[in-house]
Parts: structure tokens; sequence; C-alpha cells
């Protein structure tokens, strides 16, 4: 990844062998097997409604809601209250605010038990559907929504529920229970909480303290399978000048489809003489940037693919390129989705 390109914020919201030739397909074979999981949260799904869930939560990820609406219907008729989620979001960031038909989404996957959609709707006071002055009614007051979902995450946090205590963090604000579910294990909040602590929050006597628990959290997320993490132990190495760690946490981000890691893992391999220890490979290089070139929803990638590819494609013959061509499908059969892993809760 070249350094600074993906920031370490706030709300950006076990490890294989880098060596090994399974590990791009044990990370798919993951991804596909969480997504499919979740159509089983609700009601059981036809394999058409599944099979379009995943392609709707695929698109969603890389910025494409408008195209994400049309497979996520699909699915959200055979009642998931996932993709219920996922299509109020779609339809919300399509719109930039609170919709009727994105409300009714959230309602109907929050009828369902989905605490992501409960918190949604209990934010709705600070929607810009209030400054437009078309907020459309509700089935219940944002505030009642917010309690249901304080009242339904609490009771699973009380049962060792991690996923819970990250979500009663996101509704209190109390540290407490960031704190409970990275000690439980959920990967998104030992990033948080390495974040929060970059970004000068907790108490420490000693700054090496401080970064001791930077990087303890953001290698025990990253260890968890969380792709930004990745990219943050990777940085935590690299400014210890640890290289080949760089270039190992690196490279296992972008097996995991992390658009950000895929960029600067290309473009590290793209350079005749590449920096940190990384082997020029231009025809690798090619293959991944080229790859990238799907992105057209958001994201702002491609600007920086058409900077890049150019440089690399000069070096090549046409020989090479064509490799590179044959090498892009073969790597995008078999690894997971590009996906810019965006924040389940973020705006």
């Amino acid at each position: 990844m070249v350094v600074g390109y993906h920031p370490l914020t706030s709300r950006t919201k076990q490890p294989a062998s880098i060596d090994s030739a399974e590990t791009p397909m044990k990370l798919m074979a993951t991804a596909i097997m969480l997504l499919a999981l979740a159509s089983t949260q609700s009601f059981a799904l036809t394999h058409e409604q599944s099979q379009a869930k995943i392609k709707g939560i695929e698109l969603y990820n890389q910025y494409k809601a408008i195209s994400a609406i049309e497979f996520l219907k699909i699915a959200a008729d055979g009642g998931d209250d996932e993709a219920l989620y996922y299509l109020g979001e779609s339809i919300r960031k399509n719109n930039r605010y609170l919709t009727q038909e994105a409300q009714k989404a959230y309602e109907e996957s929050a009828k369902k038990g989905n605490i992501y959609s409960m918190i949604r709707l209990g934010g709705a006071e600070q929607d810009l559907c209030v400054t437009m002055k078309n907020c459309s009614p509700s089935e219940q007051s944002p505030e009642g929504w917010m309690n249901e979902a304080k009242k339904l995450a609490t009771d699973q946090a009380s049962h060792g529920n991690a996923e819970s205590m990250y979500l009663l963090w996101e509704i209190t604000g109390n540290d407490e229970w960031l704190e409970k579910s990275a000690e439980k294990g959920f990967a998104l909040a030992q990033f948080r909480l390495a974040t929060k602590y970059q970004e000068g929050g907790g108490v420490f006597l000693l700054p090496s303290r401080r970064s001791d628990e930077i990087e303890k959290w953001m290698k025990a997320s990253a260890e968890n399978g969380y792709p930004p993490a990745m990219m943050g132990f990777a940085a935590a190495r690299l400014e210890k000048a640890d290289f080949s760690s760089f270039r190992t946490w690196n490279e296992k981000a972008a097996d995991s489809g992390y658009v950000s890691a895929v960029f600067g893992y290309a473009s590290y391999i793209g350079e005749v003489e590449p920096k940190y220890g990384f082997t020029s490979d231009p025809v690798t290089s090619y293959a991944l940037l080229s790859n990238l070139l799907e992105l057209d929803g958001g994201g702002n990638v491609i600007n920086n693919v058409n900077d890049v590819l150019p440089e690399v494609e000069k070096n090549l013959s046409k020989e090479q390129i064509g490799k590179a061509k044959d090498l892009a499908k073969t790597w995008k059969a078999n690894h997971p989705p590009l996906s810019f892993f965006p924040d389940k809760l973020g705006y």
C-alpha cells in the first residue's frame, strides 16, 4: 500500500501464511461463507434470492449503490433482514436522505430484529430529510427505535455476543462496551479501539505504552481478518522498519480484495526498483490495476489507477500485456470480490 493512501480514521468503520497458495482461495471461501450464512438469519432464501443478496452486498461494498438495489430487492422480497438493511442503505445513499422507500426497508428489517436498522431509524432526527422537511411518518419515534436497539443489544451482549457489545458502544458512546467487544475478539471493535488510541483517546502515562496498545489491537484485528486493520498493522511495522512484516500484511490485505491494499501492492511491484523489499513484477501489477478499473462507482480509485497503470504498461511488451490480461481473469476468479470494506453504520 502506498503510505498515506488510506488514512486510518475512526469511521473507516487466524492469519494464513502468505506463501501458501491456498490463502486466496481460503479468503474467498470465507467471504462467500459469511455472506451466505447471513442469508439464513431471518428466512430461508431461495437459491436465486441468496445469490442476489451476495451480489447486491458485493456491489454495495464497491460503492455501487444504484446497481446494488436491483439485486437487494430480490433478496428483500424473501424477507431477509440484512438484505432489507442494505436495501435501505443503498436507497438512502443514492438519494442522500432517508426516503419513504428506504425507511420502509429499514422498518421491515428492524421488525425482524436487525439492530443496525433500528440504529439507523433511531438516528432519523439527524437526517437531511429533517432539513428538507420531507421526512416520512414512522411506525415509532426515533427514540423508540433506539430504545429497541439498546434493549436487544443489551440482551445479546449479556449472552456474550461481541458484535452486540460493539453496537452498544455505537448506541451509548460508552467506551467500556468497545473495550469489552475488543476483548471478546470482534475485529471491528479491535480496529476501532486501535484507531481511538491513535487519535489521542485513552489515558497513557508513557507514549510508548500508547504505541504498544495501538499495535496490539491493530494486530489482533488483522489476525481476525479485518483488511483495514491488516494495513494499519502493516503501517505500524513499517514505522519500526520491519519491512518483511510490512510486505506480508500488504500482500495478505490485497489477497482479501481490499481495494486500497490491491492498489498499493500493485503500485509497489509495478516499479522497476520497488521500495521496502518488494520484488518487481510488472505483469502482476498490470493485472491487479486493470481489475480495479471495474470500480466505476465511487471511491475515486480509478483516478489513481489511471495515473499508475500507464507507467507500468510502458515497460511491458505486447506478450507481457497479454499474459497480464489472462492473469487478471485468473486472479478475479480465485480471490474474494474487490471491496472498500465500508463501515456498516457509516455515512
